[in-house]
């Protein structure tokens, strides 16, 4: 079968108006019709038919049974596969907060109704630390690191404290990481002993703070 000719710039136009596409389905909670999305895009309905098609076939987006466009599974796996350069970029600034504090330090990340530990760094001159290991979850409604998200969502860089809600006696720091694109996370730590808000609250943003900017540059 004889493949279709693209040229370069109706090539780059294809991708664009998927991105945007893909985009739109994204920031829109209660999804898309096909005529919505074409209104928005500036395009026809045929175009948004085929755009559809092919992010259909990679799993980015889904027709609900009321036919509206919904991100498809398929992005979770791309989610996913970005994790590794997000830990590799918040390496550095949680072994400087966890030493700092002398307190287990993470970076939390949230999967729709929970709070998953992406990143977990014990200090290394403390008798005892919390042993947290990575890939824990818990209700993103629970535990500094979840509370500390949803707060971030509101745009507040605030920390918050919390004791004993995920483990009997301890305490925990976290502040979400703020302007970092469809990254949706907090910086924490959480320690056996009461933490002081006023001298560790300062510290997490921080770390918070060097994580968004390494993830940035």
């Amino acid at each position: 079968m004889t493949q279709p000719v693209y040229r370069a710039g109706e090539t780059a136009q294809t991708l664009d108006r998927g991105l945007r596409l893909l985009y739109l389905v994204a920031d829109t909670s209660e999804g898309l019709t096909v005529t919505e999305a074409a209104e928005r895009l500036g395009v026809g309905r045929a175009v948004v038919y085929r755009l559809v098609g092919s992010l259909a076939a990679h799993g980015l987006v889904r027709r609900d049974p009321a036919g509206r466009l919904r991100l498809g599974a398929g992005v979770l796996q791309l989610a996913r596969r970005a994790h590794p350069v997000v830990i590799e970029a918040a390496l550095p600034a949680l072994r400087r907060l966890a030493e700092e504090v002398g307190a287990t330090a993470h970076l939390t990340i949230a999967e729709g109704s929970e709070a998953v530990a992406l990143a977990v760094v014990e200090p290394s001159w403390t008798a005892f630390h919390v042993a947290y290991r990575a890939g824990s979850r818990h209700p993103l409604a629970r535990g500094a690191a979840g509370q500390a998200i949803l707060a971030g969502r509101s745009g507040s860089p605030d920390p918050v404290t919390t004791v004993g809600e995920l483990q009997a006696g301890a305490f925990g720091v976290a502040a979400p990481v703020l302007g970092v694109e469809g990254l949706d996370a907090s910086v924490g730590v959480v320690a056996l002993g009461s933490l002081a808000l006023a001298e560790v609250g300062p510290q997490v943003v921080a770390a918070a703070s060097a994580v968004a900017a390494a993830l940035a540059g």
